[in-house]
């Protein structure tokens, strides 16, 4: 990167001004370090916080400091200076206390279970003082507020303008003026693209970055175990989604997360991930969890209590055997920096151990025992570490915190062939050895010869209903039925599956691959994907087929005929959705939230099911639609016609056709509008119930964060 101007965009986002202070970066979305690394004067020293810590749009912190200050503290001997405003201050440093020492308070009792006998926590407290030494937030970072929003260092003057952006004054002369508002735009390598859809495996690992936060050359470590077909991703790293859907994975074949510490080259993806559609699983221990949490709710400001409402929260105990999609996975704390853990893995015939972030070298953790900060037993722990696996992923980094691969490579040459080394710059790697680079890239992924279950079929068709929207609705008794009904069907890529104009005999559901619906009507391509359904409108109306459907890739699908269909719904809350949804469905519907920019980021799955829950509404005259101080009654989306929305009584915005009138989250929470919006002519919408509004937010709570306007 070159820096031709005296402010320059970065490649992920934010901004660098060249000063006679030296490099200032506004902003620091997540490894935006590996932007500045290269540089002449490398990485920069001072930082201005943004407006906002936190994107809730992306999902990713906005002022992820913890690589640049390890980098400035250890590398270059200086303190990472931050300029910010009072209140940024105390939410900045409640963040940077989980993730550069660890929580103060630590409950590791809660990380046993209590039917687990001979079994007791380390003592992490001590493992973490000796990491941190004499360290204190003194001695790595200068924290600096601005005072009547303005802010001075040596010749350089920066000033909070009415706009909320920034003005650079440099010797009392204006020099330059940045935004405020800062975008994060990831930058990855996908390797090869598959040319068509992905479909999992019994049993496999994907990588997805084999390198770490300070390597500009490569993907930050993160990968997906494979499990009956289904994923697990292991520390999201923050562009996972992008990576997945430019490497043609559909990201709803992961339903799980593991998260193994607090750093942010582990957790930064996590909320972008537990942001998409539908609600995902995050398994850790209640220490990891509760750091999670309080670092995440210090950057954006929503308490605790609501982000644990994002996600499914499912504690593990350390010791006890856990089972993720089949697989049957033991954890442990590792010897790291703050509580960080890594796990054993058996599934069928296969065995695998992850060690996560870890200091594995005998030398350093025989140090510790002479040194009191380990006892015997912990020793004894950390000696044994798993090596009989069938499969080793063991990292490697710079000590004292990771392991040295010098010792990686001093190992049994029947244990290095089995060994994955990742977290690791390809440079360090060393040349001449049988210890294998993790290589990252969907092509690349790692499969196990595995036994089969017996159930793997049964597994896979279960697996489908769950992740359809009417699963929580039906009895037990339905899903006997659902396997017993459905039948499996092939096309090829460009196969007509649906002919518009013939009479509708099936019921189709994606497994695999995408369909394109063909309707002249329709603004842009209708793909759907994994999971998704289509062919309920002729079967439920009796009217033929309404489109054309024709396989955009090889499709998998899970048919169910006509008869069997109508039977399977009967009575069922499905059936009132369905038929709610052949009511309102239309290519206005769809035009309307495919084109509108608020609603470009919702998934086809999810447009779908706004589509069920939509209400035509006119209205004549002039009124109120939501009023300030009051709670929300509905959700609207203009069809036609003028909304004026006023805070404080004074007008802040003017909304057309495609807008959006409402707050999720508020309507969520039953808490007040912040706003009002009137209308002063006839008006023209479609009406969300509070009832649907709430359902489809319990149903995917990433949306409610996303679905509301910033006034």
């Amino acid at each position: 990167m070159k820096l031709k101007n005296l402010v320059t965009p970065l490649p992920r986002g934010g901004y660098l001004l060249q000063s006679p202070e030296g490099y200032i970066q506004f902003g620091s979305p997540p490894e935006t370090i590996k932007d500045t690394m290269t540089l002449p004067e490398s990485v920069p020293r001072i930082f201005v916080l943004p407006r906002k810590l936190f994107n809730w749009q992306k999902g990713i912190n906005l002022s992820d400091l913890e690589f640049v200050i390890y980098y400035n503290y250890f590398i270059k001997n200086k303190k990472t200076t931050i300029i910010c405003t009072r209140s940024q201050a105390s939410r900045l440093m409640l963040a940077l206390q989980e993730a550069l020492f660890g929580p103060k308070e630590l409950h590791l009792s809660q990380d046993i279970h209590s039917s687990s006998r001979g079994i007791s926590p380390p003592n992490l407290r001590s493992e973490l003082n000796y990491y941190r030494g004499k360290i204190r937030f003194r001695d790595v970072l200068s924290l600096n507020l601005f005072k009547n929003n303005r802010f001075s260092l040596g010749e350089v003057t920066i000033a909070i303008n009415g706009n909320n952006d920034f003005d650079v004054f440099f010797g009392g002369k204006k020099a330059a003026s940045v935004p405020g508002s800062i975008e994060y735009k990831a930058r990855y390598d996908i390797g090869q693209r598959l040319p068509e859809p992905y479909r999992p495996p019994l049993f496999g690992i994907t990588c997805l970055g084999p390198s770490h936060g300070f390597d500009p050359e490569a993907n930050t470590s993160g990968f997906i175990i494979w499990l009956n077909h289904s994923g697990i991703m292991i520390d999201p790293p923050v562009n996972s989604t992008e990576w997945l859907e430019a490497s043609n994975v559909n990201p709803k074949l992961i339903d799980s997360i593991v998260l193994t510490h607090c750093h942010a080259d582990h957790d930064a993806g996590t909320l972008q991930k537990i942001l998409e559609e539908g609600k995902v699983t995050v398994y850790t221990t209640k220490t990891v969890m509760r750091s999670f949490l309080k670092k995440y709710s210090s950057l954006t400001s929503e308490p605790v209590s609501y982000l644990v409402r994002l996600f499914d929260f499912r504690p593990i105990y350390i010791g006890n055997p856990i089972f993720i999609h089949g697989g049957g996975f033991r954890f442990f704390y590792t010897l790291h920096s703050i509580p960080t853990i890594g796990f054993t893995l058996k599934f069928q015939n296969q065995s695998f151990v992850y060690s996560s972030d870890h200091q594995a070298d005998p030398a350093v953790q025989k140090e510790l025992l002479e040194n009191k900060v380990i006892t015997r037993e912990r020793y004894e722990e950390l000696s044994n570490f798993p090596w009989e696996s069938k499969v080793v992923y063991h990292e490697s980094g710079i000590p004292p915190l990771h392991t040295p691969v010098d010792y990686l490579n001093s190992l049994p040459e029947k244990l290095k062939k089995k060994t994955v080394v990742y977290h690791i710059a390809k440079k360090n790697f060393p040349k001449n050895t049988s210890l294998r680079l993790a290589t990252f890239g969907i092509e690349n992924t790692l499969y196990f010869q595995t036994k089969a279950p017996s159930y793997e079929i049964t597994y896979l068709i279960l697996g489908v209903l769950k992740h359809l929207d009417f699963i929580d609705s039906l009895p037990m008794e339905k899903a006997q039925e659902f396997i017993s009904i459905i039948e499996t069907e092939k096309f090829s890529k460009g196969e007509l599956i649906i002919k518009k104009g013939i009479p509708g005999n099936k019921f189709y559901i994606i497994y695999s691959g995408n369909v394109l619906i063909n309707d002249e009507q329709l603004i842009g391509k209708k793909i759907l994907g994994t999971y998704e359904y289509f062919g309920e409108i002729a079967l439920l109306t009796g009217k033929p087929r309404t489109a054309d459907v024709t396989a955009e890739t090889d499709v998998r699908a899970y048919t169910i005929e006509k008869d069997k269909f109508l039977s399977f719904i009967y009575g069922t809350d499905f059936e009132k959705t369905l038929r709610r949804l052949v009511a309102n469905r239309s290519s206005e519907t769809w035009n309307i939230l495919g084109s509108s920019p608020f609603f470009q980021f919702m998934t086809s799955y999810q447009k779908t099911w706004l589509e069920s829950i939509l209400v035509p509404m006119e209205l004549k005259g002039k009124g109120i639609l939501t009023e300030e101080g009051k709670p929300f009654d509905a959700i609207y989306i203009i069809r036609r016609g003028l909304v004026k929305v006023s805070k404080q009584e004074r007008v802040v915005a003017s909304l057309r056709r495609g807008d959006f009138i409402g707050d999720m989250q508020r309507l969520h929470l039953d808490k007040p509008a912040d706003f009002t919006a009137v209308y002063n002519r006839s008006l023209s919408l479609f009406v969300i119930s509070k009832t649907d509004a709430v359902d489809f937010i319990e149903g995917n709570p990433g949306l409610a964060m996303k679905l509301r306007y910033d006034f």
